[in-house]
């Protein structure tokens, strides 16, 4: 029952994440299939405004790391695990769950059909915009960022708390 708890407020407190970041489309220009990315870069109106590739790393690197340090010490002070592979397991499950979450509701069936998510001159765009092979490929890239992320954890919980 802990699981299906965790998940739904794990699911519920990224979906909030991702809205309040999202209020701002042009702040998460590379979260969009690459012809959007290139048409809103060649875009007069959004030419100052487009977060830099150091911008974007940075931004990566500290969700990583607020990641990182929420599942250890949800999994340690919640769950009680002490042992790496409890941390890289059960760590990785709550992982792929949000995950399997962020690409159906959030990127599918929210993202690719929200008018609100449409760059302003990529109107014609729509197959782009309903490109879900770019979300389902994302997934994946989540799941093997989640295998370096849960090894963290797992060290954390091993040696650290």
């Amino acid at each position: 029952m802990i699981l299906v708890i965790e998940s739904v407020v794990l699911c519920v407190l990224f979906t909030v994440m991702v809205y309040i970041i999202s209020r701002n489309p042009i702040n998460t220009l590379y979260n969009y299939p690459p012809k959007i990315q290139e048409k809103v870069k060649s875009l007069e109106e959004y030419k100052d405004k487009i977060p830099t590739q150091k911008n974007k790393i940075a931004a990566k690197v500290s969700a990583s790391i607020l990641i990182i340090a929420v599942l250890s010490l949800v999994l340690r002070y919640i769950n009680g695990c002490s042992r790496f592979t409890e941390g890289f397991g059960y760590g990785f499950l709550l992982w792929t769950i949000v995950n399997l979450y962020d690409v159906i509701v959030l990127d599918i069936i929210w993202f690719c059909h929200d008018p609100r998510f449409v760059f302003k001159g990529t109107e014609d765009m729509v197959e782009d915009y309903h490109d879900y092979l770019f979300h389902i490929k994302g997934f994946f890239i989540g799941e093997l960022l989640a295998l370096i992320i849960c090894a963290v954890v797992g060290v954390i919980l091993q040696f650290v708390l």
